[in-house]
């Protein structure tokens, strides 16, 4: 029988007391924004609101905890961000949305730095990691050291699972890739991107999820995904639910899936029965006798929400595994 388990992908908005004394302490000026080495009253504020935000998941009845995030100020570009060996520039859009980043210039080998290992090493409840995937994380920088687009991705994969190995012990593992919905890559370079996933997922032992937002992957894209060593594809079935379907109807998928079946931007809460429903819809329309594991999550991230309405939608996700037949 499918087991059901409800999470998110990462990255919560900062709790409301957060935002307020971060604001008095950081300042508003690009130079104090997040550099990796934040120590004092700074350090103490993120961890109180990463021991909230774990908390809150816990109280929630969430199937598999994430940290939150909360010290990224690029939504994905965060680890290139605070490396030794990048420099941040100008602030540019992420993707097609009212929300920016720091450009992260790559001046210098990508060594490991560990600064995600250690946010995971600060929540000991945390069950799943999550990080941008090596093709979305490659598109939003800029190299200016290893001067070919394949050499570049494939350091930016073999920075990340240097970071993943010295992960503690986590049950999944969600590599977020955009990218490859909104920026595919082309004939020939998405052989490489399935290539570069590999390397992130050979550096675990947890489940890999690959998870994908903003719409559907086209289908060359998709059709190389599936060959990678990963343990399920994440589809958003809020932005476009007939195309990720037509993927998975045409080309199959893995035996465990993740399903975006919550609006991680919009302010409306879906209820329990909801949530349900939609996946109940999906599992009909598909050809497979039965997926071993279901992965019910928003498509996106809910750090776009306001704190009481990305709570409110932890709490529905939790309940709807409860409400699915079976």
């Amino acid at each position: 029988m499918t087991e059901i388990r409800s999470t998110t992908p990462g990255l919560y908005p900062l709790p409301d007391w957060a935002k307020d004394d971060l604001s008095d302490l950081k300042g508003h000026q690009k130079n104090d924004l997040i550099s990796g080495d934040e120590t004092g009253e700074i350090a103490d504020a993120y961890d109180r609101a990463r021991n909230e935000v774990v908390g809150r998941q816990l109280e929630a009845g969430l199937d598999l905890i994430v940290e939150g995030q909360l010290r990224w100020d690029d939504m994905l570009a965060h680890p290139l961000c605070v490396h030794d060996n990048v420099e941040t520039r100008g602030i540019v859009r992420y993707y097609d949305n009212n929300n920016f980043y720091r450009e992260p210039v790559v001046r210098g080998d990508l060594t490991p730095d560990g600064d995600v290992t250690a946010e995971l090493d600060a929540a000991s409840e945390v069950s799943q990691a999550v990080l941008p995937g090596p093709y979305s994380l490659a598109e939003l920088a800029t190299d200016e050291y290893y001067g070919d687009g394949a050499a570049f991705l494939d350091a930016i994969a073999e920075f990340l699972a240097a970071e993943v190995d010295a992960f503690p012990v986590v049950e999944t593992l969600f590599l977020l890739e955009p990218s490859l919905v909104t920026d595919a890559p082309a004939d020939g370079e998405d052989e490489r991107v399935s290539e570069a996933i590999d390397t992130v997922a050979a550096a675990t032992d947890a489940d890999v999820v690959v998870h994908t937002y903003w719409g559907s992957i086209p289908e060359k894209p998709y059709a190389h995904l599936m060959d990678a060593d990963i343990d399920a594809v994440g589809f958003d079935f809020v932005s476009d639910h007939e195309g990720s379907l037509y993927n998975i109807q045409e080309y199959g998928t893995k035996d465990d899936v993740a399903l975006g079946v919550v609006d991680g931007q919009n302010t409306l809460v879906e209820s329990p029965e909801e949530i349900a429903e939609r996946i109940e819809w999906v599992e009909s329309q598909l050809p497979v006798a039965e997926f071993d594991t279901i992965y019910a999550t928003s498509n996106t991230e809910l750090f776009y929400l306001p704190t009481n309405k990305a709570e409110a939608k932890l709490d529905a996700l939790a309940a709807a595994p409860a409400e699915v037949p079976r």
